[in-house]
């Protein structure tokens, strides 16, 4: 199977009527802690893929396996061993805060902000206004040995690069000898803080990526 056809599958599966809780149980979740987007918002289908990502590979419907486990245990019967074998590869992605390095033909040198590493992406569609030092969001998935993106992306502005990788520094050092500091939240602070961004256009961007400021809701689509 191809990287979509397994994202298709999955998804066929985990949005059959009889897991429709999940699906809305994920979704109360997910833009609980990032902001609902509206269908006028520049980030919504990028939101939304978000959103599915999150219910195929973190939701734990059953509070311990993924919807991507529970389909592999309930749903993929009819798969080979090699094709459950491709899913299991997926399912081990990683979800993270990248900075662009370097961008090739079908192919984009990353580097985790929170760990330093660099990895090498398979892309093909997205490197049109991407350069080098800017910051994005995304989930990597594993596939034929190889990384790629998944359709979810969101871009932070470039002005406030610096600010942004001096959060990610206060962090890493505030965390534990030992231990990892709490990616996931920050993650969705700066998914509150984009969705900020678009919505209150007349106000500046520093003003509103300021990690010292207290972290106020989404505000709603005007006339919403």
């Amino acid at each position: 199977m191809t990287l979509a056809e397994i994202h298709e599958r999955v998804l066929a599966w985990a949005g059959e009527p009889e897991r429709r809780d999940w699906l809305l149980a994920a979704r109360r979740d997910h833009f609980g802690r990032e902001g609902e987007p509206h269908e006028e918002d520049k980030s919504f289908e990028a939101r939304m893929n978000r959103l599915l990502d999150y219910y195929v590979y973190d939701f734990l419907p059953n509070g311990v396996d993924s919807t991507l486990e529970l389909f592999l245990k309930e749903g993929a019967g009819d798969l080979t061993t090699d094709e459950r074998a491709q899913v299991r590869e997926v399912g081990r992605g990683r979800r993270g805060l990248f900075e662009v390095r370097r961008i090739r033909s079908g192919e984009i040198e990353v580097r985790n902000a929170f760990t330093g590493q660099l990895l090498q992406v398979v892309e093909r569609r997205m490197a049109v206004g991407l350069g080098k030092g800017d910051l994005i969001e995304a989930r990597l998935l594993s596939y034929g040995g190889r990384l790629h993106f998944s359709p979810a992306f969101l871009f932070h502005p470039r002005e406030v690069r610096k600010r942004i990788l001096g959060e990610v520094r206060r962090r890493n050092k505030a965390a534990d000898k030992g231990g990892t500091p709490d990616v996931v939240d920050l993650l969705a602070r700066l998914s509150r803080m984009a969705l900020r961004l678009e919505r209150y256009r007349n106000v500046r961007v520093e003003s509103i990526y300021d990690f010292d400021a207290p972290d106020p809701a989404v505000p709603p689509r005007s006339g919403t």
